[in-house]
């Protein structure tokens, strides 16, 4: 799981901004949302412009460098803090895996050129490189003999040295190969979607896919209907086959239509949101969005509840509705506000101790959380 993350100079984060997930309040309520110290679930507020988008884009560039798996390149530009002089940008995850906690960090000039990469275990540095001199080492078991350096030219040696261990080395079986191995799945298994002005995903998968014919593909075309059906949507929906594709359709007394061309833009946002909740069992770390820009309140909650009692994966939500900020779904520790570059859960940003019956919405309107 991911208990930390730190980011500076990148996009808006001048200075740098730390996502704490690691310090749980002692609640009694929701209590599914914390698993072995760590916030698992939580939705995130702030104003347009504080950087919730790009606070998504900084835990996800990890993805750039250390998977195959699907890029949104163009979402980086420009990269670094408009607002700094430093060239180059700086990450750092805090994992713990079976009690095993794993640091990951690395600086970037740009989102493909790494600058250095550093990897701890149980406060043990075990890789270090450095691309500019090309020096380092690895000291994974079984990984000792790999050489770190390159004889091809330093402005194409761009590959993380993590990337090279993982995909090169036969590692022996131990404590910290174990940690370094679930580290590079958990990574391998991160998603970050989104359905605005385009579609898109970073992470978990590869190339292009019609989320409609995923649902298709998983065999979940009864149970995408009654999903529909419980947030008041009603289909007859049927598989037909087009040029050797199968194609989600809708059935009427009179034809048979595509499902793209009668859903509502909110009805194929939610078809796209139930394509990778299918999914979600294979995913380590969840990361949607605006995930309700086109939801009404109680289905924007339903889905939240379907999230939040989801095992195994860690969710976080970005939204601006404030009728979500409730106890009865969640716990003020399981809600964020980005301000001013610092990203904080409710019960730290007010000196009131926040209760069960507080009513967190009228809180947050009256500025009770403002620094």
């Amino acid at each position: 799981m991911l208990k930390k993350f730190a980011v500076s100079n990148f996009k808006c984060f001048n200075q740098r901004t730390v996502f704490d997930l690691s310090d749980p309040a002692n609640y009694a309520f929701h209590q599914q949302v914390i698993e072995e110290g760590v916030k698992t679930k939580g939705i995130i507020y702030g104003a347009n412009g504080s950087g919730k988008s790009n606070l998504a884009l900084a835990i996800f560039d990890i993805i750039l460098h250390l998977t195959d798996k699907e890029k949104l390149l163009a979402k980086y530009a420009p990269y670094l803090s408009l607002d700094s002089k430093n060239p180059m940008a700086e990450f750092e995850y805090e994992f713990c895996f079976d009690g095993t906690e794993v640091i990951y960090r690395y600086g970037k000039t740009d989102s493909l050129t790494l600058v250095y990469e550093s990897l701890l275990i149980n406060d043990e540095e075990v890789l270090n490189y450095n691309f500019e001199n090309r020096k380092g080492f690895v000291s994974l078991a079984g990984a000792e003999s790999l050489a770190l350096s390159s004889d091809l030219p330093s402005e194409t040696d761009k590959l993380s040295r993590v990337k090279y261990v993982k995909n090169n080395a036969i590692l022996q079986e131990d404590d910290a190969t174990k940690a370094f191995i679930a580290f590079t799945t958990f990574v391998d298994n991160m998603l970050m979607f989104y359905s605005l002005d385009q579609r898109g995903y970073q992470g978990l998968s590869v190339g292009p896919d019609s989320f409609t014919q995923g649902i298709i593909r998983e065999g979940k075309i009864a149970e995408f209907q009654q999903f529909l059906k419980e947030q008041g949507i009603s289909y007859d929906l049927v598989s037909v086959e087009i040029n050797g594709l199968s194609e989600l359709y809708c059935r009427f007394e009179k034809s048979t239509v595509p499902f793209s061309a009668v859903a509502s833009t909110g009805t194929l946002s939610l078809a796209l949101y139930y394509y990778w909740y299918i999914r979600m069992s294979k995913a380590s770390l969840v990361f949607i969005d605006e995930f309700d820009a086109f939801y009404h309140f109680e289905l924007a909650r339903s889905i939240v509840e379907m999230l939040r009692d989801l095992e195994g994966v860690q969710v976080f939500l970005t939204t601006h509705n404030t009728d979500l900020l409730s106890n009865d779904l969640l716990r003020p520790d399981a809600y964020f506000i980005i301000q001013d570059g610092k990203i904080r859960s409710l019960e730290k940003l007010t000196n009131k101790e926040l209760r069960l019956a507080h009513n967190l919405q009228k809180m947050y309107k009256a500025g009770s959380f403002n620094d």
